[in-house]
């Protein structure tokens, strides 16, 4: 257990959403017995010009100082989180000279550096333990600068182009050279950060049971009733249309429901043609467990490529504390699940995995699901979180 360290994260994410983060989770239950800074996502001054025109929403009067840009963030259990936002930096993502991108990302660097200075001097934080989650970009350009004692990376995905270009591979591979230890979510990814950091270790993701469980299923639905399987989260680039679109034409008595933020058109383009189908908008983090609980079976329809092998969802562990069976495609090496979720390799198996647990499904099952996913809870993976941090620190003690 760590207790009484000064802990900031440098994060690439915000504290609030439409869905659950493990930065978020794990940080609230650290929080319990350490003083934690979350830094919210760096939004750009295109940022600001886009939520004042109502077609985004970041948090403007915070990020010009017209509001606090520090408040305190209460969690679940009644600890707090010191909740960051930085003023507006220059969008420079999208600029392809790299000497022109050098010389503007300075820049925000500089803001980052000197808001972050200032907010340590202010709460009097002594060495604090850096956690970067999943931001190398900021991540590598504060080490050394803010009197840490130690530099953690929370590494969650694999990096991708859409965001800060081909450029974020070798940053990120610098960057992981150079922390004194890194956290996964998969053994994929652990497997491959190791080979440039040996200080390399697993934490999986988990599920906010206590939040769950109450609309855990009891028993399967009714045989006449229409069985219903639903999706929830982002709806973009990983998703598999054409192994969906298939399963979908295949099993046309079986209604299949899409909850999420529409990130690619494509998907409801071509699959809300078919009568067995229903899209809705993306929902808050605590309406999620009475939704998955109106499903039959949950599904995790993620393309297999190079991108997705890197990947632990945290929607996995949610279907299952509700006790709903799960169908996904093979998109990762998920060994830990063997036994509780069927795996398919092509279209024709994922259609007959989604056939076979609707109409194989009992109430020994359900509760088998259940208890699986009990032993995967935020507490169970905070105190995973907390001992591999525990091991760094020691090992820095003894350098």
């Amino acid at each position: 257990m760590i207790e009484g360290k000064d802990i900031i994260c440098i994060s690439q994410t915000t504290w609030h959403g439409e869905y659950t983060k493990s930065t978020v989770q794990l940080l609230s239950l650290l929080a319990e017995k350490n003083a934690v800074v979350f830094i919210e996502y760096p939004f750009t001054i295109k940022d600001v010009i886009m939520s004042l025109l109502g077609k985004q929403r970041a948090q403007v009067s915070r990020m010009l100082g017209l509001k606090k840009r520090m408040i305190d963030e209460k969690t679940d259990t009644g600890a707090i989180v010191k909740h960051l936002v930085m003023p507006p930096v220059l969008p420079v993502d999208f600029i392809n000279n790299e000497s022109v991108f050098k010389f503007l990302f300075k820049i925000n660097v500089l803001i980052y550096k000197y808001q972050l200075r200032n907010t340590i001097k202010k709460l009097n934080l002594n060495n604090p333990i850096i956690i970067t989650a999943y931001n190398p970009m900021y991540g590598l350009q504060m080490i050394g600068q803010l009197k840490e004692f130690l530099n953690v990376y929370y590494c969650y995905d694999g990096m991708d182009t859409q965001r800060h270009k081909s450029r974020i591979y070798n940053i990120e591979q610098q960057f992981c050279k150079e922390v004194d230890g890194i956290i996964t979510t998969s053994d994929y990814l652990n497997a491959e950060k190791k080979k440039l950091n040996p200080q390399c270790h697993v934490v999986k993701n988990g599920v906010d049971f206590k939040l769950f469980v109450p609309h855990a299923k009891t028993t399967v639905s009714s045989v006449s009733s229409v069985k219903k399987v639903g999706y929830i989260g982002s709806l973009d680039f990983r998703f598999d249309i054409d192994t969906m679109e298939y399963a979908i034409k295949e099993l046309p008595q079986v209604l299949f429901e899409f909850t999420g933020y529409l990130l690619n058109h494509d998907i409801k383009e071509r699959l809300s043609k078919y009568d067995n189908v229903a899209f809705f908008t993306s929902v808050k983090a605590h309406e999620v467990p009475e939704l998955l609980s109106k499903y039959d079976l949950g599904i995790i329809p993620y393309k297999m490529n190079e991108v997705n092998k890197n990947i632990y969802p945290l929607k996995i562990n949610e279907y299952l504390a509700v006790g709903v069976p799960v169908v996904m495609t093979a998109f990762a090496n998920l060994s830990d699940f063997k036994s509780m979720v069927k795996s398919a390799e092509n279209k024709t198996l994922f259609k007959s995995h989604i056939e076979n647990e609707l109409k194989n499904d009992n109430d020994a099952l359900i509760k088998e699901r259940i208890a699986f996913a009990k032993l995967n809870s935020w507490e169970s993976r905070a105190l995973e979180f907390q001992n591999v941090l525990g091991k760094f620190i020691n090992d820095k003690y003894s350098s």
